[in-house]
């Protein structure tokens, strides 16, 4: 029998070859290694098409003549080129016959009937360049060459092609054959494909991923009957491809399925929701498919609306970039002039923020002004698709009806990166509707490597008190005079103070903390890579600011929604020192030092992208934590309590790719928010992402809303009861009420309870008030009911602040605040930081293994076969990653893993059982030393490996590792010269070329060498 292990590319190249004519009717045009070619579009092939297509020899001459001459046009360098004939192969080419004759577009291909078309490889094409070279496969559609395969043999990784493909595109060797390229592939049988276009990176070459139900010996022939496919040739080609300032990109498979199902969608007129996870592509995902409903719904128009200024402008830049015109509204009066005329077909509409308290969208003035700008002549034009992104904002419902009013035939879709929690998920289907193809997961494009995985650290900054007596006699000097209800209030404030903004002393071991990083850590400390921080108010983000500013620190900046204004300060001096207001003034002013606060964040925003090593630390509060894309960002510090949404985009901050040195983006969290990034986690890969049936979501609907309602009107009686005894309802018998004669100190105390009692109530009606503001209408209520329940509302609200400034018990907090801060400078202090989370150097891929514990919540066989799964890939994968330190242990666990998996598939093994044998397989796969029972002077992984791989000779092993110590030089990892002498010396002890080839491969993976 014939060992195939390792077989040349030959082979491999034979079976291609043949499968793609007996299975995708590709036509061989031959072997043509003899041959010479210059240029990668096959005149006769073409001109022949285009004849039996029906142009006259004129036409077709012509044609042909054009989209030779743009493809030998080099001199704006490849991607203009490739760009150049992309138009010419896309929208047809223009020619007239004679001059004075109207010009006619003769088409390449015939986009609309892919049979239509002749589909043809070439194997072995020599291309004369600069230098020779000839690539593996190339296909040809009506013979223009739109496509390379570069194979390689199985124990080669994909990776050589990719390098083959990038070498073959330099000026060097033979880039005149790219201009018409579109796919670029690197494949071997053991990896399937990679795919690219011009100029893709390496680590840029994408995996397709596509379920099947037919079955392949190898995995590179299913990629090729998948990628190859007629018709998906085609529409790859077509439909997701762009230029995007200056790089040429392909969608990946979720970009590509997503759409898909949207256009299904779009035709059906049915809205839904894309969730693709942060980085995978999202706003990529938004061009295609606008391009898609521009180009095949008649009189159609797309709407992208968003809440937050970075998500604006980068949507914007995007489609800029990839030379689509965009208005961007100024206003919400602007967008309704623009719905209302048909001049703007792309329209992109921020949800402007009406004041400064807000970080996101300010919904409800921007639903106002809409309205108020709302013609008795209004009627939007045309066909109008619209795009809400980052869709599962609690917000974004409110403005869904607003803009449903408005646009009543108009299809929504919304976007978002981030996973719907199950609170959410019921009101975002009932709003948008169900998902739109698959979600594609955080672990899944890991796994794909379209984003980093992270890495988690918790670390804990204590404080204490240094003397109460202290604290106690200055609150006792600074309360005499108040009621005792406004001193429990100053109390909670000092506690809150306390919790939430930390002492000096607490955030100074902070700075101290992170500068370390800075000094010590990998890309910190090379300038390669910087960080955010994420800071819990505007004022701690500007004392950190200060902090780093005074221990020298200088390349950082604060970036938040604070501008600061004169008007800010008035009435904020009160002589006891720097308020909030005071403090943040101040600090802004002299950090922007004259430039307004746009320009200055724009400059600082560039240079962390560009320059990380000048500006290595932003300071945020809100803003940059959705839609700022930043591969250097490396590390991300949380000082602020954050979970679910917030949580989760905040984090995503650091996954994106860059170098090949960031390997992870780093969470270092000084909350230990992990018991909410846990259930992020949980919700995230369980039943969060079951399909509902439509009466499940009718059933949650209803609930939501009786509750809603049944909360509302509870509240309302409860308040209503307690002013009942009042009469006349008028101020003067409220406050005699609530406050006795407030005069008389006895009868204040006497009625503390009521008061106490009603600010609780009013409280609780807001909030029930708030929940359904924006839906009186869906809870059954007629407009001037929920006009009235308005103005009991406010009624209420107003009733609370005036008693509470009858009662002596409204506090204004100003005159407390810069004590109370210098208190907690004074008495707080703080130890430096420690790490507490168990996780350290665990990824959030593998955080998902310790969350595989059955809970009664995923007591559910379908939940247990998903967390199974997720383990045993973890596993898996580990396992793959690790075998060449160790190819006979990680062989073993490798056969246990399969053992394991075959007992849980045929229900061998109860589900608890399983969990703890896949927990001591993960144990003794992450320290291997801990399972098996070495001899005493087989004391490292290393001599282990060694062990384990020369049939368990002591001796030998022992030999060997003292030899490679005495022989290794630095750097001899260089597969030359002093390679090979360490390999001649581990061979005089083996002597055995083959076994010291292998041993070779396993010293080489150990870290200990």
């Amino acid at each position: 029998m014939s060992n195939h292990i390792g077989k040349s590319e030959r082979i491999s190249q034979n079976r291609i070859v043949q499968l793609f004519q007996d299975k995708l009717k590709y036509q061989y045009l031959g072997d043509w290694q003899e041959e010479t070619r210059i240029q990668p579009i096959e005149e006769s092939i073409l001109k022949k098409y285009l004849l039996v297509k029906g142009y006259s020899e004129v036409l077709a001459q012509k044609a042909v003549d054009e989209v030779v001459k743009t493809a030998k046009n080099l001199s704006n360098g490849l991607y203009n080129a490739n760009k150049e004939v992309y138009r010419l192969l896309r929208y047809g080419v223009t020619v007239r016959e004679e001059l004075g004759q109207p010009k006619e577009t003769v088409w390449l291909i015939d986009w609309k009937n892919p049979e239509q078309n002749d589909f043809a490889i070439a194997e072995e094409v020599t291309v004369h360049g600069k230098h020779s070279k000839r690539p593996d496969i190339v296909i040809y559609v009506n013979g223009i060459a739109l496509g390379v395969i570069e194979l390689k043999k199985s124990k080669i990784g994909c990776e050589e092609g990719i390098r083959q493909n990038l070498d073959n595109q330099k000026p060097e060797f033979i880039q005149n054959f790219f201009t018409t390229m579109q796919l670029l592939v690197a494949g071997n049988d053991t990896q399937g494909l990679r795919y690219g276009t011009i100029e893709t990176t390496e680590k840029y070459y994408l995996k397709w991923k596509e379920e099947t139900t037919e079955s392949y010996e190898y995995i590179l022939d299913k990629h090729v009957s998948q990628l190859f496919d007629k018709s998906r040739l085609l529409e790859l080609i077509y439909d997701f491809v762009i230029y995007d300032k200056g790089i040429k990109k392909l969608c990946r498979p979720n970009q590509f399925f997503g759409i898909k199902a949207a256009h299904d969608h779009v035709r059906t007129k049915t809205g839904g929701i894309i969730w693709h996870t942060q980085g995978s592509g999202k706003s990529l995902t938004m061009v295609w498919l606008t391009k898609w409903i521009r180009e095949n719904v008649r009189d159609s128009r797309v709407l992208i609306i968003t809440d937050r200024e970075e998500l604006d402008d980068q949507i914007e830049k995007l489609f800029t970039g990839v030379d689509e015109t965009i208005y961007r509204t100024k206003s919400g009066r602007d967008l309704i002039r623009v719905l209302n005329e048909k001049t703007e077909m792309l329209v992109c509409s921020l949800v402007h923020k009406f004041g400064r308290k807000s970080d996101e969208g300010d919904y409800e003035s921007y639903i106002e002004e809409l309205k108020a700008s709302l013609g008795s002549n209004f009627e939007a034009k045309g066909d109008i698709y619209v795009f809400v992104d980052e869709c599962h904002r609690t917000q974004s419902g409110k403005l869904h009806d607003a803009m449903k009013m408005i646009l009543p035939n108009a299809l929504f879709i919304g976007f978002t990166g981030t996973p719907l929690l199950k609170k959410d998920k019921q009101k975002s289907i009932e709003i948008f509707g169900p998902y739109i193809g698959n979600p594609y997961k955080f672990d899944e494009a890991v796994e794909d490597g379209v984003v980093l995985d992270l890495l988690y650290e918790a670390r804990d900054v204590e404080q204490f008190v240094t003397n109460q007596v202290k604290i106690d006699d200055w609150f006792d000097a600074k309360t005499k005079g108040l009621t005792d209800v406004a001193k429990v209030e100053l109390k909670r404030r000092w506690g809150t103070m306390q919790k939430v903004l930390g002492s000096k002393s607490r955030l100074e071991e902070i700075v101290a903390d992170i500068i370390f990083d800075f000094e010590t850590k990998p890309r910190l400390k090379t300038g390669e890579g910087n960080a955010m921080l994420v800071s819990s108010s505007i004022h701690q983000a500007c004392r950190y600011y200060e902090l780093f500013q005074n221990v020298g620190f200088k390349e950082c900046a604060i970036i938040t929604s604070y501008q600061p204004h004169h008007s800010d300060i008035k009435g904020e001096e009160t002589g006891e020192g720097l308020t909030d207001k005071l403090l943040k003034y101040e600090v802004y002013t002299k950090m922007l030092n004259g430039k307004s606060t746009e320009d200055f964040e724009s400059e600082a925003k560039a240079k962390f992208i560009k320059e990380p090593s000048k500006m290595k630390l932003l300071i945020v509060v809100d803003k940059l934590l959705t839609g700022f894309d930043a591969p250097s960002a490396t590390y991300l510090y949380i000082d602020k309590n954050m979970q679910d949404h917030g949580l989760f985009q905040a984090i995503c901050r650091v996954n994106r790719v860059d170098t090949d040195d960031k390997e992870y983006g780093y969470i270092v969290d000084y909350k230990d928010l992990f018991k909410s990034l846990k259930k992020s986690i949980t919700d995230y890969t369980s039943e969060v992402f079951d399909d509902y049936d439509s009466s499940d979501v009718d059933g949650l609907l209803k609930n939501r809303l009786t509750e809603s309602k049944e909360r509302l009107e509870t509240a309302l009686e409860t308040v209503r009861a307690m002013c009942e005894p009042v009469h006349p309802k008028d101020e003067p018998n409220y406050i005699r009420f609530f406050c006795g004669n407030p005069e008389f100190k006895d009868d204040l105390k006497k009625t503390e309870e009521k008061r106490v009692a009603l600010y609780k109530a009013v409280v609780t009606l807001i909030r029930a008030y708030a929940n359904v503001a924006n839906e009186m209408s869906k809870l059954g209520l007629s407009d001037k009911e929920a006009i009235a329940i308005k103005g009991e509302v406010q009624h209420f609200s107003d009733l609370r602040d005036t008693i509470k400034q009858a009662s002596g018990e409204y506090l204004d907090f100003k005159p407390f605040e810069p004590g109370m801060r210098q208190l907690m400078d004074m008495y707080l202090n703080a130890n430096s930081s420690k790490k507490i989370s168990d996780f350290e150097n665990k990824t959030l891929v593998e955080l998902i293994v310790h969350l595989s514990e059955p809970t009664p919540e995923y007591n559910k066989s379908k939940s247990h076969q998903s967390v199974a799964e997720t383990i045993e890939n973890n596993v898996r994968k580990v396992i793959n990653e690790e075998s060449q330190t160790n190819p006979k242990y990680f062989e073993k666990m490798s056969k246990l893993l399969d053992e394991l998996i075959k007992q849980r598939t045929e229900q061998a093994i109860e589900y608890e059982a399983y969990l703890a044998k896949i927990k001591e397989l993960s144990e003794k796969i992450t320290n291997p030393s801990g399972g098996v029972n070495y001899p005493d002077s087989i004391n490292s992984r290393a001599k282990q490996a060694l062990y384990d791989n020369l049939e368990s000779n002591e001796a030998i092993a022992n030999l060997l590792h003292r030899t490679i110590l005495n022989n290794k030089l630095d750097g001899w990892r260089d597969g030359g010269i002093k390679e090979k002498k360490l390999m001649l010396a581990v061979n005089q002890i083996i002597q055995d070329a083959d076994t010291t080839l292998s041993i070779m491969d396993i010293i080489k993976a150990q870290n200990e060498y």
